[in-house]
C-alpha cells in the first residue's frame, strides 16, 4: 500500500469516528433536553454554549484555522440544541438582510427563522411568544445608534440575552453586472448613507431611493433590470444577482452590533455585559451621581446615550452598557445604590459579551 493510500485510509477511519462522536453527542443532548423538560428548565443555556466554544477554541491553539473551526463548532452546538427544542428566531427580513446574517452567525443554520417587516415587529413576535428570540440592530460603528431599537424597550417587555457583531460590506448588485443598465439604486437608509460618497462620484445622475431593508432592495433588483441594490454578498447569492462593484462603503472597518432579545437572561460567564436604561431628576449633578457610583467601583461603562422620553417633552432616558453581570456582587451592589439616584431604573439584560 502506498503512503498516499495509507493516509487516505487514516482519514476515512477518522471520519467514521467523527460521525460516531457526533451521533453520541446528539444522543446525550437529547437526554439532557428530556431532563430539563421534566425539571421545567429552559433548554437554552447561552452561557454554557459560549463556554464550550471558548474552551474548544483554546484547546485548538490556532492549529486548525480558527474562523472555520468556530463556524463548525457553532453549527454542531446549534444543531444539537434543536434536538432539545426547536428555536424560532424573528429578524428584520426579508431573507439575506444583515439581520439575517447576524441570526445565522448566532443561531446557526438549523434554527427556524421568521423574517418580519420591521424592528418593532421583531419585538412584537418575541413579547407575544410567537418567536423565542429576536435579532435587532442596536448600533453601527459609523452611523451610530439605531434609535428604533432603543426606543422599543420602553414599549416591549423583553430582555437582551446576547450580542453579535457583523462586519458590514456593501456591494452594488443588479441582474447583468453592468453599470450602464442602472437607472435607480435602492437600499436601506443606513446603507445609502454609508455609500454616499461612492454613489455621488460614480453614479451622480442615477436616482436614489430608500426601502425598508437591503434585502428588499435586492428583491426589487431581481425583478427589474433597471434597478440596482446596495446589499450584502449573501443577498447576491440568495437573489441570483451579479456584482457591479464590491466594497462601495465610504469607510472600511464598518461593523454593526446586533442584540439578541428574548424573555430570559443567561447565567454569568465571567465575560459579560449588562444593559439598562434610567432617568434622573432635572437638577445639577443628577447624572454625575449615577456615573460616580460606577466609577467608584471601577466598573467600566462601554456605552451611554440619551434618548427623548416619548411620554414627556424635554425629558430624557439614558441607555447604558457596562461590563459585568447583574448577579456579580459588585455590580449588584452598584445598581442598588444607582436606584437611589434615579427616578426610574430598568435592567434590560445581562449576557455574554460578543467579539469582533
Amino acid at each position: 500500500m502506498s503512503e498516499l493510500q495509507k493516509l487516505r485510509e487514516e482519514i476515512d477511519n477518522l471520519d467514521e469516528k467523527l460521525i460516531e462522536i457526533l451521533k453520541r453527542r446528539f444522543e446525550i443532548v437529547k437526554r439532557i433536553g428530556e431532563i430539563k423538560r421534566r425539571e421545567g428548565r429552559s433548554s437554552l443555556d447561552l452561557s454554557r454554549e459560549r463556554e464550550i466554544l471558548r474552551r474548544l477554541l483554546e484547546l485548538n491553539r490556532g492549529f486548525f484555522p480558527e474562523e472555520a473551526l468556530k463556524v463548525i463548532l457553532l453549527e454542531i452546538i446549534n444543531t444539537c440544541r434543536q434536538a432539545q427544542e426547536p428555536t424560532r428566531v424573528a429578524y428584520l427580513g426579508p431573507e439575506a438582510t444583515f439581520s439575517h446574517m447576524a441570526a445565522l452567525e448566532f443561531f446557526g443554520q438549523t434554527a427556524a427563522f421568521l423574517p418580519v417587516e420591521s424592528v418593532l415587529d421583531v419585538f412584537e413576535e418575541v413579547e407575544s411568544e410567537r418567536a423565542r428570540f429576536g435579532v435587532v440592530p442596536v448600533e453601527n460603528s459609523i452611523e451610530g445608534t439605531v434609535s428604533t431599537t432603543l426606543d422599543a424597550f420602553s414599549q416591549y417587555k423583553v430582555r437582551v440575552c446576547g450580542e453579535v457583531y457583523i462586519p458590514i460590506t456593501h456591494n452594488l448588485l443588479n441582474q447583468t453586472g453592468r453599470r450602464e443598465d442602472i437607472k435607480k439604486v435602492l437600499s436601506h437608509p443606513h446603507a445609502l448613507a454609508q455609500c454616499r460618497r461612492w454613489l455621488r462620484k460614480n453614479l451622480p445622475s442615477v436616482a436614489i431611493e430608500e426601502v425598508a431593508s437591503t434585502a428588499l432592495a435586492a428583491r426589487w433588483a431581481a425583478v427589474d433590470p433597471t434597478v440596482a441594490a446596495i446589499a450584502s454578498p449573501l443577498a447576491a447569492r440568495t437573489y441570483h444577482l451579479q456584482v457591479v462593484a464590491k466594497h462601495i462603503e465610504d469607510y472600511k472597518g464598518n461593523v454593526t452590533r446586533f442584540w439578541i432579545i428574548g424573555r430570559e437572561s443567561p447565567a454569568p460567564t465571567g465575560e459579560d455585559k449588562t444593559s439598562l436604561f434610567f432617568s434622573v431628576s432635572d437638577r445639577p449633578g443628577a447624572l454625575y451621581e449615577v456615573l460616580k457610583t460606577f466609577a467608584e467601583r471601577k466598573i467600566n461603562l462601554t456605552k451611554i446615550e440619551s434618548r427623548p422620553a416619548k411620554s414627556e417633552p424635554w425629558r430624557y432616558l439614558f441607555f447604558l452598557d457596562c461590563e459585568g453581570h447583574v448577579e456579580d456582587p459588585i455590580l449588584k451592589e452598584c445598581l442598588e445604590e444607582v436606584k437611589r439616584h434615579c427616578l426610574h431604573l430598568e435592567w434590560l439584560g445581562s449576557y455574554p459579551r460578543g467579539h469582533l
